[in-house]
């Protein structure tokens, strides 16, 4: 492989880990009998291609969701972190809520915020369940080990609940815009708002990114650091890291052997 660093992103299963590049995804799972399983492919969906700040966002949130039917079919032993059937329940269970939550009288800024707290429930519900908070961590340290080129704790500042923060903020914002619209056209205005959201966030989040230090990118990523810091990650063993650096490995050798 080249000395040149590969912009990596992850995704922790329930008994594994997805680890993708620009071009290329990898998946390790640890099977039941104990064995370490792993497939690589090179992406049909390349979001890094796309340049408009609009689309930039829902780009990428298209690529990662059309991994996930990919890598079922590829390797089904893969335990996708939302399939288990106590996730399920609880979105359909946070549906309900939210649109209870959406007639209730109250400020409408603190209506959207709320909803939007509720809206995460699903995902702090995957967390708490089996192996997959260690997976989690395993990806972070395999992946942030690469990128600095020392060993790096499970909490990493590029992870995905970093856009937590952004999210709650455009999403309220779009939601009272919308409110504000017609009602026979006050659908589309929400779908609007939505992509809109994800279009904002992702490139406030890029912005974080390249700028930690700055006192408005502490605050906007307090939230994702303390979910995954109390939350999102555990410590992971020697066995789960052995699974994340096989699928690290793997993605990489599949980019080095990209040519664009």
């Amino acid at each position: 492989m080249t000395g040149e660093k590969i912009r990596l992103g992850g995704m922790a299963l329930g008994n594994g880990v997805l680890v993708h590049g620009p071009h290329a995804w990898a998946c390790a799972v640890r099977t039941e009998d104990g064995n370490l399983k792993v497939v690589a492919r090179h992406k049909r969906l390349i979001a890094a291609s796309v340049e408009n700040p609009l689309l930039r966002g829902p780009a990428r949130i298209a690529e990662a969701l059309a991994l996930l039917p990919m890598v079922k079919r590829a390797l089904p032993e893969a335990q996708l972190p939302m399939a288990r059937s106590s996730v399920v329940a609880s979105m359909l269970g946070s549906a309900v809520v939210l649109q209870n939550l959406r007639r209730a009288p109250m400020r409408p800024l603190a209506r959207e915020l709320l909803t939007g707290l509720v809206s995460l429930a699903p995902a702090a519900l995957a967390l708490r369940g089996g192996e997959l908070a260690s997976y989690h961590g395993a990806e972070h340290v395999s992946i942030g080990t690469y990128e600095h080129g020392v060993e790096r704790p499970k909490e990493h500042e590029r992870c995905g609940s970093h856009l937590v923060g952004p999210m709650l903020l455009t999403t309220a914002a779009g939601n009272l815009a919308a409110e504000r619209v017609p009602p026979r056209m006050r659908g589309a205005a929400r779908a609007v708002a939505a992509v809109g959201a994800i279009a904002a966030s992702t490139e406030i989040f890029g912005w974080m990114t390249r700028n930690p230090s700055h006192p408005v990118s502490r605050a906007l990523a307090r939230p994702g650091h303390e979910l995954q810091h109390r939350l999102g990650t555990r410590e992971p063993t020697r066995a789960q890291l052995e699974v994340a650096e096989a699928a690290l490995h793997a993605c990489l050798q599949l980019e080095d052997g990209h040519h664009p």
